[in-house]
């Protein structure tokens, strides 16, 4: 494809001054990027119009050897069977071989593996596990697309970027729903969306920004690599399988083209009151101040995404009353208080904090939470005959983690509750060790003050909305 007038090399003009002199502005997350990709990234603030001709160089020894770290030693192997450590045994031959195959066109990616994981409905989710060395390779990429992309990303855009979480997309929730004039929120879902994606409309959203033939030529490559799905291959003709390397990258790109810019331009040109999108990946939800903006926008939605051969899950999408102006709205007509729903794990309703003022509240979704103790139960009956120190490290593993992502401000109560499930599960499992007694409640205190399971913290935000 030809570059337009306003191409040109990335990182021209060079920046001047000392070496690293604003290295702290020049981030995408915590940890400084690479002086090459702070390049790039300056290149694209600058000008939004600016086409990357040259980017493949960028993918050199260094980023290949940073995206193979980045890598689970533990994750599942690809089709090849090659695992994380056998690639590692010899590692330094496999990525100067590696690097030279991606440069002179030999690379192809291999076929991606099919494998699925319940989801919280019942059904199944299929994931993608692709071979080391395209997650090698489309790590390294995806880290020069993520430099660019930063850079146009809006921020109510929270997904699977650098120095962005969920959390953070809570938060905003949050301070919307208590700062703003929101009143009703549009809880929206996209069918079946990573395997809707069309690959031709993603090419020419890439190329908005992207004119190197032969990054271009890799992403296509991996988009058509096709599925090996319980030893039956099939070709991809649209969607990108979750779980890969850039996917998820990818799949913001075409969000922010589809979703984001437009909700902006809609925003201005048609609504009369407040908007506010939140966005992280697929899931999403707007909030509007008027009722007369949020059900002109679902429609203008449905159209919008069909464009793009994507279509809105009716069964879950609904536009309900929500917020501090709708609680005293519905008060007003007699009517219960507002709905609630369910964003990123947690369901949010309204309610009243101990000084009476309104207060947005964000508990553990039942579902998740009664998913994952059922799955905690069967594998505690298959450790059910290994030490209690072991048993006892997993489970700690287990709860810190469920605290980790739960662990926000007002959800004390649903964390206490899952600490409490774990611990009868386990005392239950430890009962059915042999033929013997039971053991006796008292007996498990005691076994618990040598081996305590960790305490349910509190551990999000530093500043709360109440």
């Amino acid at each position: 494809m030809a570059a337009k007038e306003t191409s040109q090399p990335e990182g021209r003009p060079r920046l001047t001054g000392t070496p690293g002199e604003e290295a702290q502005n020049r981030t995408l997350g915590r940890s400084t990027l690479p002086a090459n990709l702070a390049r790039v990234n300056d290149a694209a603030k600058r000008s939004r119009q600016t086409r990357f001709t040259a980017l493949l160089h960028h993918v050199n020894v260094e980023s290949l050897e940073r995206a193979f770290r980045r890598l689970r030693r533990k994750a599942a192997p690809g089709v090849d069977g090659v695992t994380v450590e056998a690639y590692e045994g010899d590692l330094e031959s496999n990525i100067q071989d590696l690097h030279q195959r991606v440069h002179s066109g030999r690379y192809r990616p291999q076929p991606v593996r099919r494998t699925y994981i319940p989801k919280a409905d019942g059904g199944q989710r299929p994931l993608g596990i692709l071979a080391v060395e395209d997650k090698i390779v489309q790590g390294a990429v995806a880290e020069v697309l993520s430099a660019i992309y930063e850079a146009d990303f809006l921020d109510g855009s929270y997904g699977f970027r650098p120095g962005h979480s969920a959390h953070q997309a809570l938060q905003m929730v949050r301070q919307a729903v208590i700062t703003e004039r929101v009143s009703w929120v549009l809880d929206a879902d996209i069918r079946k969306y990573y395997d809707s994606i069309d690959h031709e409309w993603m090419m020419r959203m890439i190329a908005h920004r992207v004119a190197d033939p032969r990054v271009l030529r890799l992403i296509r490559q991996w988009l058509r690599a096709g599925i090996l799905d319980n030893g039956v291959y099939a070709d991809t003709v649209e969607g990108t399988p979750q779980g890969t390397g850039v996917s998820p990258l990818l799949s913001n790109i075409f969000l922010h083209y589809v979703l984001d810019l437009w909700v902006t331009q809609w925003t201005q040109r048609h609504a009369s009151g407040h908007v506010r999108l939140v966005r992280y990946s697929d899931d999403y939800l707007l909030a509007f101040q008027r009722w007369q903006d949020a059900e002109m926008m679902r429609v203008a939605l449905t159209e919008r995404l069909a464009k793009f051969g994507l279509q809105l899950n009716q069964d879950k999408t609904r536009l309900i009353e929500f917020g501090r102006f709708a609680e005293e709205n519905r008060r007003s007509r007699g009517m219960a208080r507002p709905e609630v729903f369910d964003f990123l794990g947690f369901t949010h309703y309204c309610g009243k904090s101990r000084a009476g003022r309104f207060r947005l509240f964000q508990k553990t979704q039942c579902k998740r939470m009664t998913r994952k103790l059922k799955e905690l139960r069967l594998e505690m009956r298959r450790r059910m005959h290994q030490p209690v120190r072991d048993q006892h490290q997993w489970l700690c593993s287990v709860l810190t983690g469920h605290y980790g992502y739960y662990g926000i401000p007002g959800n004390s109560g649903s964390i206490g509750s899952f600490l409490l499930e774990v611990t009868k599960g386990w005392w239950r499992s430890l009962c059915r060790r042999s033929q013997r007694a039971q053991l006796a409640w008292d007996e498990f205190n005691a076994l618990l003050k040598v081996f305590p399971l960790p305490s349910a913290p509190i551990t999000g935000w530093r500043q709360q909305l109440v």
